[in-house]
């Protein structure tokens, strides 16, 4: 068995019921975020246009409202929970390090704040995964 096998039965077999309803609520988040963002195309290609990445502005605020409505759905309802989650890691690493934290590593910098909870929820549910009241538990149950 190797790490990654290991890390993953860890987190199988230390999951409490409460941790799930912290994955749904973040998943809702990240959904909601998502929809904010196709609302507001302009603040989005604002934030990505305005950072340092050499990639199209135009493919990025796509990948991200894209990986924010999929993603936040996957999350919440427990569906390929760790895949979801590694599609959202860069997203929020960026968010973290290149774009929230140019304004101020202040209390009032909300935006930053929420990055780094959500960044460090992304982390713990990667190693943890999804959890008893998901998708993928029901699916692994009933796979006959």
């Amino acid at each position: 068995m190797n790490v990654l096998q290991r890390v993953e039965h860890w987190g199988d077999t230390h999951h409490p019921a409460w941790i799930d309803a912290l994955r749904i609520m973040l998943g809702i988040i990240l959904f909601l975020k998502g929809v904010s963002f196709i609302g507001d195309t302009t603040y989005l290609s604002s934030l990505v246009g305005g950072s340092r990445f050499g990639l199209t502005p135009v493919i990025l605020v796509h990948y991200v409202a894209f990986a924010h409505l999929v993603g936040g759905l996957l999350i919440a309802f427990g569906m390929l929970t760790r895949l979801a989650v590694l599609a959202q890691l860069p997203i929020l690493v960026g968010a973290v390090f290149f774009i929230n934290i140019s304004k101020g590593f202040s209390a009032l910098n909300s935006e930053l704040w929420l990055s780094i909870v959500v960044l460090f929820l992304m982390i713990m549910f990667l190693v943890v995964g999804s959890g008893k009241f998901s998708m993928d538990d029901w699916m692994s149950r009933h796979d006959h």
